[in-house]
């Protein structure tokens, strides 16, 4: 019969010095959070602040379409509304922090598309952006999107009492 080696805590197996490093705790719990924290934070900051952006987007783009939609029935010459749709959109997307330089904007009426100020028609604008994602570089869009596509239109009643004198 051997003799029994005596061990340090009862129960455990003495290792071999090489074995007793590797097989070492201490300090480890530090790392593994700020592994596991690292990995987990920075990918969750990185959406929330996407989303974020997203949002604010999305508000812009429809913000944007109801004021020009509103501004354009209530002007007095179509050259007055088209003036002041186009500042309401500039305005409405920079509130947000979205540029108005790449907005895309399309105004339809109805019934009659050459007369968008006739009485009981309606005017329809269509507000297009995109909107650039956060920390990307613009050199990467060749390859892949760095935005999100974004479009909202909104529809105003021209009033049937527009131009009555009285």
């Amino acid at each position: 019969m051997r003799p029994s080696r005596t061990c340090e805590r009862p129960g455990q197996v003495p290792a071999s010095g090489l074995r007793a490093r590797l097989s070492a705790d201490e300090g480890s719990a530090t790392l593994e959070f700020l592994t596991a924290g690292l990995l987990l934070l920075i990918p969750t900051v990185y959406l929330v602040i996407a989303l974020a952006q997203l949002q604010a987007g999305a508000y812009a783009t429809e913000g944007a379409a109801r004021q020009a939609a509103r501004v354009y029935v209530r002007a007095d010459t179509v050259d007055d509304a088209a003036a002041a749709a186009d500042r309401a959109v500039r305005v409405g997307l920079a509130d947000y922090g979205v540029d108005a330089d790449t907005a895309d904007v399309a105004v339809t009426c109805a019934p009659d598309p050459d007369d968008c100020l006739a009485r009981g028609g309606s005017v329809t604008v269509r507000v297009a952006v995109t909107v650039a994602l956060p920390l990307l570089p613009t050199a990467v869009d060749a390859a892949a999107p760095t935005g999100v596509p974004m479009d909202a239109s909104a529809t105003q009643p021209v009033s049937r009492f527009r131009g009555a004198q009285g």
